[in-house]
């Protein structure tokens, strides 16, 4: 864990989203709290992230997301020498049947 980051309102924060009981409860939070451009680019990250994980090539990650090859370098970047925390929310999304598609549930 980046040590920089553990402060008061960045916990605060993260207990904020531990408190959400459910996707309702998400959007009005997230709506709250993010600009419309906001959600967008963390839901790009995620899905590019995602991508990435499934072995898809830039190409491809471009033309699904509108991602730029900068964005796709940061989180392949995150993937590869960060923290593990895409991978840990994608083996736990999988185990619930959540795989980002339009159908989940």
């Amino acid at each position: 864990m980046n040590e920089k980051l553990k402060e008061f309102h960045v916990e605060l924060l993260f207990h904020a989203v531990l408190e959400l009981r459910d996707m309702e409860e998400c959007y009005k939070f997230f709506e709250d709290l993010c600009t419309v451009q906001e959600l967008k680019a963390l839901s790009q990250r995620i899905h590019v992230a995602k991508m990435l994980s499934e072995n898809k090539v830039y190409s491809d990650i471009v033309a699904q997301t509108g991602a730029s090859t900068a964005t796709i370098s940061r989180v392949n970047r995150s993937l590869h020498y960060g923290c593990d925390g895409y991978e840990a929310i994608f083996e736990r999304l999988k185990q619930k049947g959540i795989t980002g598609g339009e159908n989940d549930k």
